[in-house]
């Protein structure tokens, strides 16, 4: 059984694809495990709505009833939102087994950019990105979203690593396997709800068209890891850096009391910072999805309008055509 016994693109996503037109994908956790319905179908609709407005057509990422979708009609945002928690998170490693047991699930940044890669989408907005948690050297838990980063072909629009994560190891990491983290309009990587870090980013870049130019040489280079393209939050949905730490720390010290651990600590930090910020971290979250998806739209029009930008990977475009290409 070829890739289309499991695929379906729908027919708007695919004729974008076909006529070489730009095309962002989205992932659908934010939907079933984002805010609760029907907050969670609208939130999922301004997002798609954003790409449209800023010249590119949404690929919503999902799984349901077996089938990998690449694009979702209103009915299936709005089982998704309906389903909540009911319907599964899913990483790389949870899709072959819905595909095969006939289930639902909904995308994290790592599924979303295996099924982005799959349908030859190579622009991906989200939130936050997962990575090392605090305390890692002793649990273990890092992100699937990083490895993937590491091999999948797909520019990633996200505003930076969540703050309830171990932001310097995190770019250890990334540094580690060769992913490029570029900022945005930023000399340093944005805290999820902060504009700013104490970290520095790769490289600054102001101009959609050359992220797009670095996302072609990447893959024309025959590099097969994906970009990270740090975005921050708009700066009148910021919140304080010392305010946001204080909040994580109580929070964490509230999971380690209770015994939260794996899967469930995310969620339950996420909540409890909600609360304890009185929910400007919640519409903070619906913010940065939006500015995302309205970068992301941004470079997908200006790679798609790159010579030689249909398809990744192209190595017999020469280092000396690539060099003249790059002059900023």
């Amino acid at each position: 059984m070829g890739l289309n016994g499991f695929l379906d693109i729908h027919p708007e996503v695919a004729e974008a694809l076909s006529a070489g037109r730009p095309v962002v994908a989205l992932e659908s956790s934010i939907i079933s495990h984002g805010s609760s319905w029907p907050g969670n179908a609208e939130t999922a609709l301004e997002l798609e709505a954003e790409v449209r407005a800023h010249g590119a057509i949404p690929a919503t990422c999902t799984i349901l009833d077996g089938r990998i979708k690449v694009g979702l009609t209103r009915d299936e945002i709005g089982r998704l939102g309906r389903g909540g928690h009911d319907v599964a998170k899913v990483s790389r490693r949870d899709i072959p087994i819905l595909v095969a047991c006939g289930g639902d699930g909904a995308t994290t940044i790592s599924a979303t950019m295996v099924i982005a890669d799959l349908a030859k989408i190579r622009a991906c907005a989200a939130g936050g990105l997962g990575g090392v948690h605090r305390g890692a050297h002793e649990n273990f838990d890092i992100s699937a979203d990083l490895q993937e980063l590491a091999r999948t072909p797909v520019a990633l629009v996200c505003a930076g690593v969540k703050s309830i994560l171990d932001i310097r190891l995190t770019l250890e990491y990334l540094e580690t396997y060769s992913v490029p983290v570029i900022g945005y309009c930023t000399d340093s990587l944005p805290g999820f709800f902060t504009r700013d870090s104490e970290f520095p980013v790769d490289i600054r870049l102001d101009d959609p068209q050359r992220i797009a130019r670095v996302m072609r040489a990447n893959w024309a280079l025959g590099l097969s890891n994906g970009l990270v393209i740090a975005n921050p939050i708009p700066e009148p949905f910021a919140l304080p850096r010392e305010d946001i730490d204080l909040a994580i720390e109580q929070a964490l010290a509230e999971a380690d009391w209770e015994g939260i651990s794996g899967k469930g600590v995310t969620p339950f930090l996420i909540s409890r910072v909600s609360a304890l910020t009185d929910g400007a971290s919640a519409e903070g979250s619906v913010q940065i999805g939006l500015n995302n998806a309205r970068l992301a739209a941004a470079i997908a029009v200006a790679y798609a309008s790159l010579p030689n930008s249909a398809e990744p990977n192209m190595a017999k475009v020469c280092t000396k055509r690539l060099a003249a290409d790059f002059d900023w």
